[in-house]
């Protein structure tokens, strides 16, 4: 055991926990004023639900012995029962109990992500169930693929360094099931719902961007050289991100907004997530320059394909976690990280490549159907969405017989 590595994980976790308050206020200030507690209460929610489930089965079933071809973990780990004999598959130099509270972080803000699509219009029961039965359906089945070694995208040599399949396209194409059958916000898209606080929404971005940090520089388990590429990596790519969606943006509607560049940024640090410990600096300003233009392009979908992904989850983490998972099998380098593998531009032709791709198109598969069948059995046993009167009046007072402002002009705006 390493007593350096520790420390470092258990910041690291801390900072992935500080992430989801984050993601309540970059979410918060997106909403209308009468939906803003409701948004907020979700995301914390989580911290609630997804804590003792993945204490209790979630981190046996992603991280346990194989029960299933690389589909599933066992039982054995239910509780944290043998923990301390280790986690299989994983030679560590940190505690397992380091590594599980870890990764519990990871499975907390995964599902607050899909509140950001589904905003305006739960239920708050109906989304503490619905986020329950998802963790252990959806994410725990995602995290065994290709966070466990003998997951089957893992032992195939899919490279997820972060999260890119686990926790952003799965969260991204679960949102888009979660739409599909939850319907429209009333009045979308003819209606006008502009956010109303962009300062909460800056704020809840600054707070997302240092606790990415621990999110991708602590995925190297150990305060070493990979940890801070990782690091630089997240900051560049962030950058780039910012930069990319704010140029895009201009030369496409003539303004940059501060909404774009909170978005960007966002953008860029979801697509080096998969990549954050494989490519040099150079790439990781590529990889978020690109993803800040793509996801601005995407999130143009909603519109034509219209479903309704209140905050673009689908266009941000969706299509932001596929651009960076498709990209490292380009630009990965094993001088970066020796456990990792060569991309395309470092000679190791299109082989990762082709396994980013089969990655990408599993996640997406099995996100969007399970996340589908799931919501639609919570829908059938206690309604997923609240009454037509009630999210008119706003979620706030329905759900939880509170205001976030107590009147006055702030009080009244977006009502």
């Amino acid at each position: 055991m390493s007593a350096g590595d520790t420390a470092w994980v258990l910041v690291c976790a801390a900072l992935v926990l500080f992430m989801t308050p984050g993601l309540a206020l970059f979410y918060g200030g997106m909403v209308r004023t009468k939906n803003v507690l409701a948004i907020i209460m979700q995301c914390f929610s989580t911290m609630g639900v997804v804590s003792v489930l993945w204490v209790v089965i979630g981190f046996s079933l992603a991280f346990g012995h194989d029960a299933w071809g690389g589909l599933i973990g066992d039982l054995g780990l239910v509780g944290l029962r043998h923990l301390s004999q280790g986690v299989p598959g994983y030679h560590l130099s940190i505690p397992p109990l380091a590594f599980m509270a870890f990764q519990m972080m990871f499975a907390i803000i995964t599902p607050a992500l899909i509140s950001g699509a589904t905003a305006d219009r739960l239920k708050f029961s109906a989304f503490a169930v619905f986020i329950g039965i998802w963790l252990l359906v959806v994410y725990a089945p995602i995290a065994h693929w290709a966070f466990s070694p003998s997951g089957w995208l893992a032992h195939r040599g899919v490279l997820d360094f972060a999260g890119g399949t686990v926790v952003e396209i799965n969260s991204g194409f679960s949102s888009l099931a979660a739409v599909m059958v939850v319907g429209r916000r009333r009045g979308w898209p003819s209606d006008a719902m502009t956010p109303h606080s962009l300062p909460f929404t800056l704020l809840g971005a600054g707070i997302l961007w240092f606790g990415w940090f621990g999110f991708n520089a602590g995925s190297a388990l150990g305060a070493n050289a990979v940890a801070s590429q990782a690091l630089v990596n997240t900051q560049l790519a962030a950058a780039t991100g910012l930069l990319g969606w704010i140029v895009a943006e201009r030369v496409k509607g003539g303004r940059a907004t501060t909404l774009g560049a909170a978005s960007g940024a966002v953008t860029g640090m979801v697509a080096i997530t998969p990549c954050a410990g494989f490519v040099g600096a150079l790439p990781a300003l590529a990889i978020g320059f690109a993803a800040g233009v793509v996801c601005l392009l995407a999130v143009g979908a909603k519109y034509r394909l219209r479903y309704d992904d209140s905050l673009d989850v689908v266009a941000v983490h969706g299509v932001g976690g596929v651009v960076g998972t498709l990209l490292l099998g380009v630009f990965a380098a094993k001088g970066i990280d020796a456990a990792g593998s060569n991309g395309l531009l470092s000679g190791g032709g299109l082989h990762l490549l082709g396994l980013q791709a089969m990655a990408v198109a599993a996640t997406i598969g099995y996100a969007f159907v399970a996340t589908w069948a799931v919501a639609k059995g919570v829908d059938a046993v206690m309604g997923l969405r609240v009454p037509p009167d009630q999210e008119v009046e706003g979620l706030d007072t329905t759900q939880h017989a509170e205001t976030a402002y107590s009147g006055g002009a702030l009080g009244r705006l977006g009502q």
